[in-house]
């Protein structure tokens, strides 16, 4: 490897790194914004939907702040906490499928979760 492959592999984990970071902040903002607009006294879908928002929020946050302060040393924490990112933001999109109005929260939670997947291909 020479020396500037291996600055261009670092550019590249570091663009992957701020892509991803910036999906799931924008995926924690969607989900926290659509589970407050549902009725926390409705029926029990919307009430798992609310609660898969919030947990998508959550778990978007922690891998935000995860992929902030991690170097690549911890590589295989790293990858554990984006495939529950994107595990969670793919189940929080299927869920919001079938909720009126929430078409967009949706997509951001799948682009997410794409960019999750992108960011766990740059580690290999």
């Amino acid at each position: 490897m020479t020396p500037s492959t291996s600055q261009q592999e670092l550019y590249r984990f570091l663009e992957d790194r701020f892509l991803c970071a910036q999906a799931c902040t924008e995926c924690a903002r969607a989900c926290a914004v659509r589970a407050s607009l549902l009725d926390p006294d409705g029926t029990e879908r919307r009430d798992r939907v609310r609660r898969l928002g919030i947990m998508c929020a959550e778990v978007c946050e922690a891998t935000c702040r995860l992929l902030s302060v991690q170097d690549r040393q911890d590589e295989e924490g790293i990858r554990v906490q984006l495939e529950w990112c994107r595990s969670v933001c793919l189940e929080c999109a299927h869920a919001f499928d079938g909720q009126s109005g929430a078409e967009s929260a949706a997509g951001v939670c799948r682009v997410c979760a794409g960019a999750c997947t992108d960011f766990m291909a740059s580690l290999d």
